[in-house]
This record gives C-alpha cells, structure tokens and sequence, in this order.
C-alpha cells in the first residue's frame, strides 16, 4: 500500500538525498543489492512453505472427515443396502442418480433416462438435469466408467472420495483467504485449525455427504479467494485476466451445483454495491459520487431505492413472463417467519416447525467460545466496523486525498478494498446464519477466516494499540505473531486430546427396520410398483430398490409441493375413500406409513406433521391445548391409526402386505 510522508523543507536537501541513494546503489560491497535478493528468497521460502502447509492440511482435513465417516457407521464392513439407507433424505435421492448413471447400459442411455425421467413423479415425466442440481453426478458417473478404477474402487467410494476430496480445496480456499487478508501464512495456519476444531458448526459433510452445499461451498470458497485478490490495487492486467477467469469459473460451478446459490448470489452483489456506494473500491474499479455530504448522502438514498425497486420489479416481471413459481413457497416462509402475519400454508409451516430453518440457537456461540473463535472474530468484527464507518463517513463527505491520507494511518485495516469485502461479507452472511440456522455453514467458516486475519494483521494490531496509545512498531511485531501462536498451543492443548478419542471411537450402522423394509420391496413387488409415503423414505426406496415414487424431497417444484400435500393426507383425518382417490390419482400400488410420522413425538403440538395437514385442512389438532376459533372438529378419523384397526371400510380398499416395529405397507386394491 503506498504511504505518503511529511515533505522536507529545504532546496538542497531533496538533491542531496538522491545523491546519498546513487552513491549507496554504486557502492562496490553490493549490501543494497544483497539486501534486496535477500527478501525475495525470503518471500519465495515463505510462500512455499506456506503453500506446503496449505495443501498438508487440506488432505489431513479430507483424512480426517473420511475416517470420521468410517467409524461411525463402520461403512466398509456394511452391506450395499445399508450403506445406501446411511444416505437420509435429499441425500438418498441424489446419489440414486449416480448410481442410475453407473448401471445404465451406456452413458447415452443414462442420459437419456434422465432428462425422460418417469420414475421419480409417477405419472409424469420430468426432465432432471433441469429440475434438480445433479450435474455433478452425471460427470462423476461418467469418469467412474471411463477411468480404469471399477476393478479398484466400488463407484460409492469413488462418489464418497471426491467430496472428502473437496474438503481439501476447501480448507485449502480459507487458508489462502486468510493469507492474502493478513499477509502472513500463520493467518491461514490458525483458520484450519478453528475450522476443524469446530467441525459440528463448519462443516457436516461426513453424514450428509451427498448434500448439494457439500458440494457447493468449496468453490464458493475459492470464489471468495479470488474475490479478494481481485479486490487488491495494482493488480497487473495479467493477473487481473487471471483472476476474473478463477472468480468466474468457480462461480460457475457453485451456481451449477446448489439450487439455493441465487440467494447466496444476491447477496454477494449487495456486499458489492455498498463497497461501491461508500467508495471502498480500488480507483479503476469504483464509481465516486461527487458533491457534499448532504448531496452525496442523498444521491446515495435514491440510489439504493432506485436499485431495490429496478430489481423487484424486474424478479416480477421475469417471473410473470416465464410463469415461474418455484420459489413462491420460500417468500411465504419468509414472510410468515418475520412475522409479517400469520400462516396456514402447509409448506410456509413445514419449513417454519423444521430447527434448520429456524434461528441459530444460543448454545452455537457457546462451542465457537470454547476454541476462542467467538471471541477474537467478535473483537476483530468491532475493531473494524468502527473504523469502516469512519472511512465511510470521510468518503462521503468528499474530504480532500490530502487530508485523507493524513488521517489515514488510523484506519488502514478498513481502507483496504478486499479487507472492506470480507468485512461486509461476514456481517451479511452474518444475519443470514442468524436468521436461518441451516445457512450458518456459509458463516462460520468466514468467521475462522475473518477472526485469523484479524489475530495476525499489522493494520488491526496498529489500529488497537494507537487506540489505547501502547503502539510502537516493535510491540505490534510481537503481538502480531505472538498471540496467534499462544491461541494455536492453547487449541492443541485443549482439543487434540479430544480429536483423538474421537478418531478411536468405533460405531457401527444400525438401523433394521429400514433394512427389512427395502430388502422386502426388492424382493416382493414388480419393478414397475409405485410407492407414496414421506419425502424422506421415499428417497430410500428409490435409492435402494428403483422403484418410482410418487413424491420425494427436492421441495423447489409448485407442482410436487402441491403432490406432497395430497400424498400426506395419510397421516390427516380423511376418510378412506378420499385417500384412496387421492392415491390412485397418482398411479399409487403401494403405500407406506410411518409409526414415527403417525405417532410424532419429536415436535410440539402445533409443529407435528398431523398437526399442519390438520391446520390446513381447517381441523382441530389432536390433544390439550387451544385451537383457532374457526377450526371445526373432523368427521374422519385420523387415517393412518384407523387403517390399522382392519375395519371394513378400509380393508375393501387396502390390503397390509407388509408390518415391522417401524412402517406399515398397504397394497392398493385395483377397483374397476
């Protein structure tokens, strides 16, 4: 960063300086020359030791998330069958498309069954490379049969690898992050080791390993990365080319493998335009507004309303056009989570009654306090606010560069546009974790990397200490290197000990009733039999068995919404000739049903599954407690504790083919 000093005084003294420079560089002892090479093989050490250190811990990140795995459900040891039931819910139904791949006769053939898919909603066809995210295991599927690995390596191990693999390059995209940020590789250093130290809040990939942000947030990472050195002044044009080239390809690929990334894309751009609209971008990369305070504040204002307007208006427009409703159940969960009135949308309610989508829960802050993270990022956070409005307030009050620069020394930190980012970055994705606790892995793992910038930069360091009047170069030298070594040894002594045990604690995967279940499908049902029960179970079956189905959980389809909730009647109070209506309008043989749904003990009375079909079927809930005023009683009871009691009624529509401790399976009976 340039500097600008107190010019000299004097006629002479600027002549003589230069003449004391000339006859230092002739000086035949070459001590400025040996001076100069000296630092630079300095810098080339430091960054390949640096870089050596990155990419060790990326692969022990990978080893360690792949031996969790491991001994958890012993995944080497267990049958197929289990192994697939071990991928719950979405993550069954997007490595069934992998698995599809791998079986197809040829890859044209795979392809084809996918974009002419008729067993994922009966009676549909749909096309899946366009309605779901799974381009990721088409291209795996199609190296697995291309490579000479199949006489090696089980396709599943390939699948799991390659996302423990991007651990690596994840970890790796926070180190170098942190690194360009702070200017040292020991910032990088301490946000791997908080990144696996707190591994329940960064990370979940070694149990939900399929999941789409699993495979999404590495290069989302490595986006950010590039980001932030795309964001550094004079940049060579070279290397900005570079750059834009990294930033636009990794975005390319996060976009490609998550169906939530324009939520994630939005707000990147809005973290953007307030670098833009408070002039903290590089020169050749910002527009300044001109005027006053007051003018600039102003146009500031319209600005701002000028672009939410413009986008609203245009997200309708887009929509109205193209007829898209997608995301129509998403604005209701919103609107109904922010209180902006109350709800019986079925969906606006599954979403607000599941803990991942609700607030981030206080005992979160808790384990990041315990590594010390909470605490230091809390500290670095203030440090730099406070000093990014100040910058804030100069730019828009157009004080001269001279008086800027003057007053530049105290607020370095914040002047420097990719600090200024990250900054806007983590307090955004800050209040998404807040609001929605399923997006706190999009936050937490900024935080390491926000948190060690901010323990080992000179500029935070300066900033502080001028505060309190204790600075002096030596001293932030010292402390800059010294506290982040002290938090390391403090987190190797507290928590190695405990990644260990954990490492050494065996499991094993158990879940029996499942097992039975699927292997009893396989073996007494047609190939072409179609299953209603839960989203969730549903993915299994289609994973394990390749049955069709008549609903599953990728939940961003108006249509399938709609679907899900007609197939759910089952567990509402509904006569059996409507649910049997409903069931055959879907090309239903079979129907499972869930003790754990029907019998739901999990949620509170009002969030229970039987609850919300109740609510929106405009019934009374079951049990004590108050019910809206113009809720009625049923004149059904509740179908899936009814079916079981073989009454008439029932028994002339469906036949119990199968029972365990767990599910239930009634046959359709094929009225004419």
């Amino acid at each position: 960063m340039t500097t600008i000093r107190q010019r000299r005084v004097g006629k002479g003294t600027e002549a003589d300086d230069d003449q004391l420079s000339e006859e230092k560089n002739v000086k035949p002892d070459g001590k400025i020359l040996s001076g100069h090479t000296g630092r630079r093989l300095w810098n080339i050490l430091s960054i390949t030791v640096g870089g050596i250190v990155a990419i060790s811990l990326g692969l022990l990140t990978s080893v360690y998330v792949a031996t969790l795995h491991e001994n958890d459900l012993w995944f080497s040891n267990i049958k197929e069958v289990e192994r697939e039931i071990s991928f719950r819910t979405e993550c069954g139904l997007y490595y069934s498309y992998y698995k599809q791949m791998i079986q197809a006769a040829s890859i044209q053939q795979g392809l084809h069954g996918l974009v002419y898919d008729n067993k994922t909603e009966s009676v549909r066809t749909i096309n899946i490379l366009e309605r779901m995210n799974v381009y990721q295991e088409v291209f795996l599927s199609i190296l697995y049969r291309i490579l000479p690995i199949q006489q090696y390596l089980e396709p599943v191990y390939f699948y799991i690898y390659t996302l423990f693999g991007l651990q690596a390059v994840y970890v790796i995209a926070l180190y170098v992050t942190s690194w360009l940020l702070s200017g040292t590789w020991l910032s990088g250093l301490l946000t791997a080791c908080w990144y696996i130290t707190n591994r329940i809040d960064t990370t979940r990939v070694e149990f939900t390993i399929p999941l789409r942000e699993n495979w999404a947030l590495p290069f989302f990472a490595v986006q950010i990365a590039a980001i932030t050195y795309l964001l550094r002044t004079h940049l060579q044009p070279v290397q900005e080319r570079l750059t834009f080239l990294a930033v636009f390809i990794a975005t390319f690929l996060f976009s490609l493998t998550w169906q939530f990334n324009q939520f994630m894309m939005l707000i990147q751009a809005l973290a953007l335009f307030i670098l833009d609209c408070f002039d903290m971008l590089p020169t050749a990369k910002k527009n300044l507004k001109k005027g006053g305070l007051l003018s600039r504040l102003g146009k500031l204002i319209l600005h701002v309303l000028l672009v939410l307007c413009l986008t609203l208006l245009i997200n309708k427009f887009i929509k109205k056009i193209l007829n898209l409703e997608s995301d129509e159940h998403i604005f209701k969960f919103l609107k109904a989570k922010f209180g902006f009135g109350a709800t019986r949308d079925f969906d606006a309610n599954l979403y607000l009654c599941e803990e991942a989508f609700g607030l981030l829960p206080l005992n979160t802050f808790s384990r990041l306090s315990d590594t010390l993270l909470f605490y230091v990022y809390i500290f670095v956070l203030f440090s730099m606010t406070v000093a990014a409005v100040i910058v804030a307030f100069w730019n828009l009050s157009g004080s001269n560069q001279v008086q800027f620069m003057e007053k530049m020394e105290e607020c370095t930190v914040t002047l420097k546009p990719d600090a200024a980012y990250n900054l806007i970055h983590t307090i955004l994705f800050g209040c998404l974790a807040l609001s929605t606790m399923r997006m706190k892995y999009l936050w937490t793992s900024h935080m390491c990397v926000f948190a060690s910038f901010g323990l080992c930069s000179t500029e935070v360091w300066k900033l502080t200490l001028k505060c309190i009047h204790l600075y002096t170069s030596q001293r932030t030298r010292v402390i800059k290197y010294s506290v982040p070594i002290m938090t390391l040894l403090y987190i190797s002594y507290k928590f190695w000990p405990g990644i260990m045990d954990e490492l050494s604690e065996l499991r094993e995967f158990y879940d029996p009733d499942t097992v039975e279940l699927m292997n009893w499908i396989k073996s007494n049902t047609p190939n072409t039999a179609v299953f209603a029960g839960s989203m969730q179970l549903l993915a299994g079956v289609k994973l394990c068995t390749g049955r069709t189905l008549t609903n599953h959980p990728h939940y961003e389809d108006k249509n399938l919404r709609e679907r899900t909730k007609q197939i759910y009647q089952i567990y509402a109070k509904r006569s059996p000739e409507d649910v049997y209506r409903i069931l055959q309008s879907f090309g239903t043989d079979y129907v499972i049903l869930e003790d754990s749904i029907c019998y739901e003990r999990r949620h509170s009375r009002g969030c229970r599954l039987r609850d919300l079909l109740d609510i929106a079927n405009g019934h009374i809930m079951d049990g004590l407690g108050e019910n809206e005023p113009d809720l009625k009683p049923s004149l059904y009871p509740r179908f899936c504790e009814e079916i079981k009691k073989n009454l008439p009624s029932y028994t002339i529509h469906f036949t119990r083919v199968f029972q365990n401790k767990t599910f239930h399976v009634y046959k359709l009976a094929k009225h004419k």
